[in-house]
């Protein structure tokens, strides 16, 4: 029996990944759990799972001891994986704190790669942890690149669902409420993430962790736009063949193949998540615009400039992602926000 550590447990991620846990009863052991808020399924969660350790925020704890609990947490000597899908900069310390440790860590926090990626892959190499990640493209790539070898890697490409606003003009998009950005068609994500797909900015990050997590240049990385989020990413090779990643538009998948990665060696593991029926699908794939979505376009500016470039856009988006969803700025309001912020 695995025990696993689920860190950001009341998010969309960590209550998927405890649905995943449910589902499987004697395959796992929930040891701990921690979140920043919504401190009633917290509770749910502390009593069906019964974890050694709960750690949630407490009234008036500031953020440094708050955080420096969470990464004792994720650091529990018992623990056989990590589950870190805590949302936004704040996951990055646990991250880092799991890979000194020569943990297994399933990945779903993208800003640990987007603030530091070359240091999270180094300490990560120099400890002898693993990351697996859970979310769906990167948990793709992973999938197709195992077994080839890196020299044959021709392109990787990413998909994204284009999110509510996908070929909307920039006239149009001047005046998107806050109801409308948090109503993706696709996915259902916490606030942040739903918003970064909006903008594109969730793809911005996934070039970025795409670069670092399997150290391909970014020039070798490419987004399409699938707006039936099928396909979860393509890997292009040498020789002209292509792999695609096929599956149901529901993170629990992703996060099975992480969390079984050593029985997949073996066998697949039986589940009953939704499947694909091909036969009701028309699948397309557009060309991004990137002078109306511009995220993915300051992901390429911020790789080419180096430095603390990847950091600072990090940083801005979650700033500006707030502000627009206090009604403090505009939609579009987000990209100025970024620019200025890291220019």
């Amino acid at each position: 029996m695995k025990k696993i550590v689920v860190l950001g447990s009341t998010g969309s991620i960590g209550t998927q990944t405890l649905d995943v846990v449910r589902s499987h009863p004697g395959e796992f052991k929930v040891i701990g759990i921690s979140a920043h808020s919504n401190g009633d399924l917290f509770e749910k969660q502390r009593r069906e799972f019964a974890p050694k350790k709960a750690v949630i925020k407490e009234v008036g704890e500031n953020k440094e001891d708050f955080n420096e609990r969470v990464c004792e947490l994720a650091v529990l000597e018992e623990a056989d994986i990590i589950v870190n899908a805590i949302a936004g900069r704040a996951g990055l310390q646990p991250t880092l704190a799991v890979c000194r440790a020569g943990k297994i860590l399933a990945l779903a926090n993208k800003e640990s790669l987007v603030m530091a990626g070359e240091s999270v892959m180094n300490s990560a190499r120099k400890n002898g942890a693993k990351i697996l990640p859970i979310d769906s493209e990167p948990s793709a790539i992973w999938q197709m690149l195992e077994g080839e070898r890196p020299e044959s890697i021709e392109k990787i490409i990413l998909t994204a669902s284009g999110g509510p606003f996908w070929s909307r003009s920039r006239e149009q998009l001047e005046k998107v409420t806050k109801e409308q950005a948090l109503n993706h068609p696709t996915w259902k994500m916490g606030p942040k993430v739903t918003v970064d797909s909006a903008t594109l900015m969730n793809k911005a990050f996934e070039i970025i962790e795409t670069r670092w997590l399997f150290d391909v240049p970014p020039e070798k990385i490419d987004v399409v736009i699938h707006r039936q989020s099928a396909v979860h990413s393509f890997v292009q090779f040498t020789d002209g063949n292509l792999k695609a990643v096929c599956a149901a538009p529901d993170m629990r998948v992703p996060i099975s193949y992480a969390l079984f990665y050593d029985e997949k060696k073996k066998t697949r593991v039986l589940n009953k998540l939704p499947r694909l029926d091909l036969s009701k699908m028309n699948m397309t794939f557009e060309k991004p615009e990137h002078s109306v979505l511009e995220g993915p376009k300051l992901a390429y500016e911020a790789l080419k400039r180096g430095g603390d470039a990847e950091g600072k856009l990090c940083i801005a988006d979650e700033i500006a992602v707030e502000k627009f969803l206090k009604g403090e700025i505009l939609f579009l309001g987000i990209y100025d926000f970024i620019k200025e912020y890291i220019k």
